[in-house]
């Protein structure tokens, strides 16, 4: 009974200093560290990684595309692959591909990169520093590596670029309603 009561107790005092340090507006440290890393973290960074992933496994094997003719990048093959299909009510077959749930999955996290971009700090100026060397090293992958000269790449490239540009001008947009410095008197 006395061990549930010094439980009760601790307890109680550990809420009341936690409530007294938010009021003095201290910060729990391995908290916000952890908080900062991630909004540093551009999310686009993990199709980019994914990418990366599958065309190391996908192997350097010549791949000729049927229709063209062609030869193209060895990770199409793996791309252009039928991940899952609906039969729609118009008598057709609505495939999806894995390059496909590639660029719906890097749409989602550009519409949050666009969101973390709202705010303004020395975090977000970070954040896209580094979504700006994502793009310098998608740019380079595509222009040298065979695996990554596809259009999904292409794609997830051009996201990178607008994730920086985006980000740029919403953050400025953002600091200007902040700060009330506007052209117009």
């Amino acid at each position: 009974m006395s061990s549930k009561l010094g439980l009760g107790l601790f307890a109680a005092r550990l809420s009341q200093r936690n409530r007294a340090a938010r009021r003095r507006g201290a910060v729990d440290q391995e908290g916000s560290s952890m908080r900062a890393m991630f909004s540093v973290f551009p999310l686009l960074a993990i199709p980019v990684i994914i990418y990366n992933l599958m065309a190391m496994a996908g192997g350097n094997v010549e791949y000729i595309n049927p229709v063209s003719g062609n030869s193209v990048a060895p990770l199409l093959a793996q791309l252009d692959s039928v991940m899952f299909s609906i039969g729609m009510i118009a008598n057709v077959k609505w495939e999806l591909t894995g390059g496909d749930v590639l660029i719906v999955l890097s749409i989602a996290f550009l519409f949050m990169e666009i969101l973390k971009s709202t705010s303004t700090g020395t975090a977000t100026i970070m954040n896209h520093a580094v979504s700006m060397m994502l793009f310098i090293v998608c740019l380079v992958e595509f222009l040298l590596m065979a695996n990554f000269a596809t259009s999904v790449f292409f794609i997830i490239m051009i996201m990178t670029l607008l994730d920086v540009l985006a980000g740029v001008v919403v953050t400025i947009v953002s600091a200007r309603r902040d700060f009330g410095v506007s052209g117009e008197l």
